[in-house]
């Protein structure tokens, strides 16, 4: 009887390796992105709508860069992102 907690070893040969390993540019642009949103969000609550609406439009280009960067990825890996080469 196994006791809980303990680490199924058969798992390892589902995922051979992460998603962050494969591209680890798409969580830092979804972090750019989080950052420019706040950013932007926070001047607008402080009455700066100019800067605001800076940010937004910097935040979609952000944000448009991260999933050309998951499409690229997907179709470099044939689809299948997590496919041995």
């Amino acid at each position: 009887m196994e006791k809980m907690g303990e680490a199924n070893p058969n798992l390892d040969e589902f995922f051979p390796e992460k998603k962050r390993v494969r591209n680890p540019l798409v969580p830092v642009g979804a972090l750019i992105t989080a950052g420019v949103l706040t950013a932007g969000l926070i001047s607008f609550r402080q009455g700066n709508s100019q800067l605001g609406q800076k940010l937004m439009r910097a935040r979609v280009i952000v944000q448009g860069a991260t999933v050309a960067l998951m499409v690229g990825t997907a179709y470099y890996y044939g689809g299948n992102p997590w496919r041995p080469r």
